[in-house]
């Protein structure tokens, strides 16, 4: 399966209790830490929900 890159681009600081969930979700928990994961639906809707703070690294 394909697979994507994900840089965290903002600071969970000040954000709903959510959005924190869901970039621990992702596997994110420090400033411009890259992650790669598997190109899914469910990983594509959690990216919709933070584009102020997630980035698709190409």
């Amino acid at each position: 399966m394909a697979k994507i890159k994900i840089k965290q681009i903002g600071s969970p600081i000040r954000r709903p209790e959510s959005q924190k969930k869901i970039l621990v979700g992702l596997g994110l928990n420090k400033m411009h830490k890259v992650v790669e994961l598997e190109d899914t639906p469910e990983v594509r809707g959690a990216i919709a929900k933070l584009p102020h703070m997630v980035a698709v690294v190409e």
